[in-house]
């Protein structure tokens, strides 16, 4: 994990009790509804030992009740039982589930809006394991919890009705409360650090598995998969160990709570017993009284299994609510406005200062102007600042100092969309989403019809090897088309920025991966794609750029050269250098 990453999800939220229970604000109805099967169900299991003592009572004599009528009622309230248990569960089911779609819809949308430098920075598994793994745990806990707050409703009417039917008894069989409690004070920090450890070293696995799968090539082709194993191996390790501590803290409450059962059982017996000897205590209500501590350490027993579900809900909902608490990307500002029809899509940066650290600046005081439908190509070693200035003109991040303009307008003034339609971009690494052919070169334009997605396949002499697939352009992709070659790829990537039509291009290492052979093929679809755009192409393969109108020469966050590929080459400067070296 990164530093950053750890300043990212190592804050300790203190309110993440009070937001998971304000996600049921929008469901007051059925939070009400909830309460109020938790209430009828609550008032039947108190009434049954009741009615057990008055059935017992009735058959010695010793009421005036009659015994079949206690019979009726008995079996009513067992009906209504099984019916209010029934709703309960279901009420509390449905409220979880409506409650937890809405929270990862929320997580979806933010993540889309977060800012970039932080997913940088962040590994995939762990996002995934809180999309997944720890939404889970807080459904599980927002199902439970309806249960939970009827087993304290139990709890609250069994010590009424103990101390109503003898006070004294009653008293005495609640007397191994206090050392419950102490157990409880002792156990519940140990268990909380369990399952916090628990959770993280769960993260860290899938966090492994993610990236292993992603990167399953480079491993396999620098024969790495013993060495990840056994990386693999002592994360899981880690885990397993984490797993059975969490799971030793879940269990440990489970005897606790039957040894305190057996004591309070005794002493009904016991002195309950002896009362009923000497005729002061009447048998129904000693039945009574075994049937209510059973019935009182019942919930106390589950809630203990409760309080495990309820810690691993906590640490999951911290987890939840760091990632919707990230800070989101750069947003539109008031007054900000479209661009206008007849866009000259110049580009313009003005003593522009930009780094992602503080203290660490990428660019210095960079000044340039690209005119309208020129193409400039962006050369230079790694780190130099190529992609940060084409992350800059999509207002990706923000500037420290200066303004970057396009068209004449300050990116800043501009809305996002505005910045969506007028900037196309295409990456060394094609990224192809889950359907159709067709569907992902209409990706930027979802309204395109079928003769427009054919067109600009066409443009960019893609119809070729679309025609022969299986299905043409009703083939389905694989994950992230792994089942088309990467020169396929990008051309699906060029069809798919032509339709979309911007006036604006940035090639960013598009030809990086591409073979001689489908070279040719690429070259000839570039040219179709940058006709009547103000393109810049960053390039490492100098021989890709020759024909560009200009070329800039960047070095240490500024531009060293600038001119076209003669002009360079008589320079005799860095460029013919660097063109000598991939000669």
């Amino acid at each position: 994990m990164s530093a950053r990453e750890e300043v990212v999800f190592a804050r300790f939220d203190s309110g993440t009790a009070s937001r998971m229970f304000a996600l049921l604000g929008k469901h007051r109805t059925a939070v009400l509804w909830a309460l109020l099967c938790i209430g009828l169900y609550t008032a039947v299991q108190v009434s049954i030992p009741s009615m057990v003592r008055l059935a017992i009572d009735s058959a010695l004599g010793h009421a005036h009740a009659d015994l079949r009528l206690v019979m009726t009622g008995f079996l009513v309230l067992i009906a209504f039982n099984a019916v209010l248990g029934f709703l309960q569960e279901w009420t509390a089911a449905r409220l979880a589930q409506r409650v937890i779609f809405e929270l990862r819809r929320a997580m979806y949308a933010h993540l889309q809006d977060v800012s970039l430098a932080r997913l940088e920075d962040t590994q995939v598994g762990k996002l995934m394991a809180r999309l997944q793994g720890d939404v889970g745990a807080l459904q599980e806990f927002l199902e439970n919890s309806v249960s939970a707050i009827g087993d304290l409703f139990l709890l609250a009417g069994i010590v009424v009705v103990l101390v109503w039917m003898d006070w004294q008894l009653g008293l005495m069989t609640l007397a191994v409360l206090p050392a419950l409690v102490i157990v409880r004070a002792r156990w519940m920090p140990w268990a909380r650090r369990a399952f916090t450890r628990a959770r993280e070293a769960s993260s860290a696995v899938n966090a492994a598995l993610a990236e292993n799968i992603n990167g399953i090539r480079t491993v396999q082709e620098h024969r790495r998969e013993a060495v990840n194993l056994r990386r693999y191996g002592l994360l899981a390790d880690e885990n397993l160990e984490a797993q059975l501590a969490s799971s030793r803290a879940s269990n440990l409450m489970v005897p606790a709570v039957d040894v305190l059962t057996g004591l309070a059982l005794a002493v009904v017996v016991i002195v309950g017993g002896h009362h009923v000897l000497a005729g002061s205590l009447g048998v129904g209500v000693m039945v009574a009284f075994i049937f209510y501590v059973q019935r009182f350490f019942e919930p106390i027993r589950t809630l203990s299994m409760q309080y495990t579900v309820m810690q691993r809900a906590m640490a999951a909902g911290q987890r939840i609510f760091e990632v919707l608490d990230l800070p989101a990307g750069l947003r539109d500002g008031p007054g900000t406005r479209d661009l206008p029809e007849a866009l000259l899509p110049s580009i313009e940066f003005r003593s522009v200062d930009f780094g992602y650290r503080p203290g660490h600046e990428v660019l210095r005081d960079l000044s340039f102007r690209i005119e309208p439908f020129q193409t400039v190509a962006l050369v230079g070693p790694t780190g130099s600042g190529k992609t940060s200035i084409t992350a800059l003109i999509h207002r990706f991040h923000e500037v420290w100092q200066g303004q970057v303009l396009l068209g004449g307008h300050d990116v800043r003034e501009l809305s996002e969309a505005a910045l969506g339609r007028a900037i196309g971009m295409v990456q060394q690494e094609p990224f192809l989403f889950s359907g159709t052919v067709a569907d992902n070169i209409r990706y930027g334009v979802p309204g395109a019809s079928r003769e427009q997605v054919e067109q600009a396949a066409r443009q960019v002499h893609a119809h070729g090897f679309i025609s022969r697939l299986s299905q043409g352009y009703d083939t389905p992709l694989g994950q992230r088309g792994r089942n088309l070659s990467i020169g396929q790829r990008q051309l699906l990537s060029f069809a798919r920025t032509l339709l979309a039509d911007p006036p604006v291009l940035i090639l960013d290492e598009a030809t990086a991966n591409i073979d001689s052979f489908t070279e040719q093929d690429i070259q000839r679809a570039l040219r179709v794609l940058c006709a009547g755009r103000t393109t810049i192409i960053i390039a490492h393969r100098l021989s890709t750029i020759r024909e560009a109108d200009r070329i800039f020469v960047l070095g240490g966050g500024l531009i060293q050269e600038s001119g076209t590929h003669a002009e360079l080459m008589v320079l005799g400067g860095t460029y013919a250098s660097m063109l000598g070296a991939h000669a």
